[in-house]
């Protein structure tokens, strides 16, 4: 493979192999149909609850489809990974079920919980600064000290191909309806999730919208979409959709995004906050800010859903309590 090439993408194949490979560890998360979003957007709109996935969000699935698929030869020296959080959480309780031990590479400023889950599943936490840092830079460098598998958090085959099997519940889902999706909103950070589930969505109905839900201020899917190359966030912080600040799309990740996605929706941090308390008091869920994005930009119609069938990804409830104290108080509940 020359320079220039990209290497190998993952297919729906792939995305059903990994299916396979979690049935057995993975919650099949359910699709929650919910009455309150069809009535303020007059379409039939669904949640699907990662919050509700083993280590709370969808990270889980990819991490343990990477790292399940590493040769017993290769394991001794564990894994590394760079995260402010779900990964973090994904790739530890990952490696503690393969009995291998890990290194999450976590910003100095990701959530206290998150920090403290990723401890708990048994990761050991190397903190950076994310403003003047290279975490994967530092990652990296401990791979090679320690001997250990780098896991990326989302430009990987793998990881990829797991991510897509929330997309592929919510294909199964809605066909055993008797549904086609006229849209699939997932939170978007490097990309993983959503090249994932496009893989999966297209293959079921080709005429489906997959789009990006991204941060005011971090839309970078979006910007790239735009320009047709992968556009830079002009910041590294200040929102508190801390899962979803990624300096830019993935190069794996945006190769399929670009063709299966190609389009996407932002929403303020305000606006997430009301998505935060919305899903608290309408469906019950705890849903950090970074996982409530898509569900904020319907919820400020963005989308003109009337007449539409929707799915929305609620990707990570990993969400300390002053944090949602602060979205319940933003949105004027507490």
């Amino acid at each position: 493979m020359t320079a220039h090439q990209h290497p190998l993408l993952p297919t729906f194949a792939d995305v059903a192999s990994a299916a396979e490979r979690l049935a057995p560890v993975a919650v099949r998360t359910p699709l929650l149909a919910v009455p309150k979003l069809d009535e303020l957007t007059g379409g039939r709109v669904f949640v699907k609850p990662e919050p509700l996935q083993r280590t709370g969000s969808f990270k889980f699935r990819g991490a343990y489809n990477r790292i399940s698929r590493i040769d017993a030869a290769d394991r001794a020296g564990g894994v590394v990974a760079c995260s402010s959080g779900n990964h973090a959480q994904g790739v530890a309780a990952a490696a503690t079920l393969l009995g291998m031990p890990s290194v999450i590479v976590m910003p100095k400023d990701a959530p206290a919980l998150k920090k403290a889950r990723t401890i708990a599943f048994g990761g050991e936490v190397v903190e950076y600064d994310r403003v003047t840092e290279d975490r994967e830079a530092i990652a990296l460098d401990i791979a090679q000290r320690r001997g250990a598998i780098y896991v990326p958090p989302y430009d990987d085959f793998h990881i990829i191909a797991g991510q897509g099997t929330v997309g592929l519940e919510i294909a199964e889902d809605l066909a055993r309806l008797g549904l086609a999706p006229d849209y699939v909103l997932a939170n978007a950070s490097g990309g993983g999730l959503v090249s994932g589930i496009a893989l999966a969505v297209k293959q079921h109905f080709p005429h489906a919208h997959v789009l990006t839900a991204e941060p005011a201020g971090f839309d970078d899917h979006a910007r790239s979409f735009r320009a047709g190359h992968r556009e830079r966030n002009a910041q590294a912080s200040g929102s508190f959709c801390d899962a979803l600040l990624a300096p830019t799309p993935g190069k794996l990740t945006f190769e399929i995004s670009s063709k299966l996605v190609g389009e996407g929706v932002v929403a303020s941090d305000e606006e997430v906050a009301r998505a935060v308390a919305f899903a608290f008091e309408e469906l019950k869920i705890v849903v950090e800010p970074g996982g409530a994005v898509g569900l904020a930009a319907v919820l400020a119609g963005r989308l003109d859903l009337r007449g539409m069938t929707a799915a929305i990804v609620l990707s990570g409830g990993n969400v300390d309590a002053a944090t949602f104290l602060q979205c319940l108080k933003i949105a004027g509940r507490a």
